[in-house]
């Protein structure tokens, strides 16, 4: 018989569904591509319909469903918490605990009521869910296990070591300890927008200094040499209000927090390359540790702290782990595949084989995706100007389209699962234009200047351009430009956003301010063959095997999911050309009065 589990996470942020058959991922998405409500953590209702249709099944034939924690042990903490520090923070209390004892405390028939199902339907703790998601699809048979975030029920971190089809999570570091608290602390207090703007802080460290590393780790952390801590609490408000710091925190830092789209300083940079420095040196500290306990050769990584790439790179270039794999969608997201995956081989006892070189995770394209024949009727029924193209030929003209250092929406096959663009919703351009940064940046994704854009790779060529001796499919290593394609430094560099004005390689657009680049390999088999094809082209036609990838959105919004979705947001950008399917769509064809005003995005 077969068996289908059905993954489920929500309810505090980037809800999400996955469709386990047998042990193989079938599919996954967030709420949000469907909704477009940016970090959507409603229940996922539509993301559920899409697993399930794409399974070609009902609710029915669902043999479990899974959720990715424990509502009561959250409770105890949240109730316990403020307890401890009553009648400090009544305000935030009224506000959470009506949602507790409303809905969130009463999951069980909330998930039945919610999909009209009457089986099985099993919990499992947070950790455990991210272990889950980071072992079970990893290549690897045997392998240590970290998963880091903000916080689950009570733990923030832990560690343990996962062998054939189960793990045991030896260890953990408890609320109100947390990293990813005080990396989202520093979030709040540099004016972005806490669980959904951390990506910001860290692409922002690289323009300023570490002038606050010695006082961070004076007062606010107590950091051991295991990587374990302790926080400062004295600082921190989030235990009982509605603000992540306090006062105390604002004396100490010189002043109150930044005011959000107010003009960035000095000081946040220097605050943002301080606490990044600090992240980094807690993740490799914790690596370490975990090395010497466990004596394995590789590492599994999980929770949103696993998002933080420039960590990430640097446990794999100064770590003593011979290999990392890192769940795509580390985040809560990826919390619904491992919920659904710790029931079949856990709960079910089910065999696990991995094979120590390809993971299981189908190089997470796991979304939804629409055929030639939705796209063309989508086309021709909204009178939408078009191109239609061989496949070779579509690879050819978009091939040649970026060498012309034009902008192109690139929308094929099944949509990603997880934070990042992987080159099935992606923009893409030419690495080697200098304005290339500052064009998408202010006319296509209208954000910040600073923002930092990814490359994408060919896996063969990769180590040619950059520091990395291993494939980067998810995005989620930050590798060095090699010497040989960078240029020479002036001899005293500008500080903050004056250095965006430097052309440091010779793929500018896609080099940091630092010669770091966030890089994504591509190779033939990765489950995307379009998008290694179109590299290969690209590198025929230009020399250069590398392009600018970032995801298929723009500011506030979340990526695209559907064809009505790509052709909204092509028409509300500077985009040159979209190329969807086997169709490519020039700007200029266009009708005038399809061209959005682009003022009416809500930021965020």
């Amino acid at each position: 018989m077969t068996i289908y589990i059905l993954g489920i996470s929500c309810f505090y942020h980037d809800s999400a569904a996955a469709l386990i058959k047998d042990g193989e991922i079938i599919a996954a998405a967030q709420e949000e591509r469907f909704t477009r409500k940016k970090h959507d953590f409603n229940f996922p209702e539509n993301a559920v319909n899409f697993c399930l249709e794409k399974g070609g099944i009902t609710k029915r034939d669902l043999s479990f469903t899974a959720f990715y924690d424990k509502p009561l042990l959250k409770f105890e903490r949240i109730l316990l918490t403020y307890l401890s520090y009553a009648p400090i923070g009544f305000r935030s209390f009224h506000k959470a605990i009506p949602l507790w004892i409303k809905e969130r405390l009463w999951m069980r028939p909330l998930i039945a009521e919610k999909l009209g199902y009457e089986g099985k339907i099993l919990f499992a703790e947070h950790h455990e869910s991210h272990a889950s998601s980071a072992f079970y699809p990893s290549p690897f048979q045997e392998a240590a296990i970290l998963t880091m975030d903000g916080v689950g029920e009570w733990a923030t971190a832990s560690f343990g070591v996962g062998k054939d089809n189960d793990f045991d999570l030896q260890h953990e570091i408890r609320f109100p300890h947390s990293l990813g608290l005080l990396y989202s602390a520093f979030t709040y207090y540099a004016g972005f927008k806490v669980n959904s703007a951390e990506y910001k802080l860290m692409g922002l460290a690289p323009y300023g200094e570490p002038a606050y590393v010695d006082l961070i780790f004076r007062e606010l952390i107590d950091l051991k040499e295991d990587g374990s801590f302790r926080l400062n609490m004295k600082y921190f408000n989030y235990c009982t209000g509605l603000t992540m710091t306090n006062k105390r925190f604002n004396k100490l830092f010189g002043g109150p927090p930044r005011k959000p789209e107010t003009e960035i300083t000095q000081r946040e940079m220097d605050l943002a390359r301080s606490v990044q420095a600090v992240t980094e040196e807690v993740m490799l500290r914790a690596a370490k540790h975990i090395h010497a306990v466990t004596g394995q050769k590789n590492l599994c990584l999980a929770g949103g702290v696993a998002l933080n790439c420039v960590g990430n790179g640097k446990i794999l270039k100064q770590g003593p782990f011979e290999r990392i794999w890192i769940q795509p969608a580390a985040g809560d997201a990826g919390g619904a595949i491992g919920a659904a995956l710790r029931i079949w081989y856990k709960y079910l006892g089910n065999k696990r084989d991995a094979d120590n070189a390809k993971d299981s995770q189908k190089g997470s394209y796991l979304g939804p995706e629409y055929t030639d024949g939705y796209i063309e009727n989508y086309l021709k029924k909204n009178d939408i100007p078009y191109e239609k193209y061989s496949r070779a030929d579509l690879l050819s003209k978009t091939a040649g389209l970026i060498a012309d250092n034009k902008i192109i929406g690139w929308f094929q096959g099944r949509m990603e699962f997880g934070p990042r663009a992987l080159g099935a919703r992606s923009i893409i351009g030419d690495a080697r234009s200098s304005d290339m940064q500052s064009r998408m940046n202010l006319k296509i994704k209208f954000r910040e200047s600073f923002r930092p854009f990814a490359p994408t790779a060919l896996a063969e060529k990769a180590g040619d351009y950059f520091d990395i001796d291993c494939e980067s499919p998810y995005m989620l290593l930050v590798a060095n430009v090699k010497n040989g394609h960078l240029k020479s430094r002036p001899a005293e560099e500008p500080k903050g956003f004056g250095r965006l004005k430097i052309i440091r390689s010779d793929i500018p657009a896609v080099t940091h301010v630092d010669s770091s680049a966030r890089v994504q390999t591509v190779s033939t088999g990765c489950g995307n063959e379009i998008y290694y094809e179109l590299l290969r082209e690209v590198d025929k036609k230009t020399g250069c095997p590398v392009i600018i990838n970032t995801s298929f959105n723009v500011r506030g919004e979340p990526i695209v999911c559907s064809p009505e979705d790509a052709y909204r947001c092509f028409m509300r950008t500077d985009m040159d050309y979209l190329a969807i399917g086997s169709f490519i769509l020039d700007k200029k064809a266009q009708p005038e009065e399809r061209h959005e005003i682009k003022e009416h995005f809500e930021l965020d």
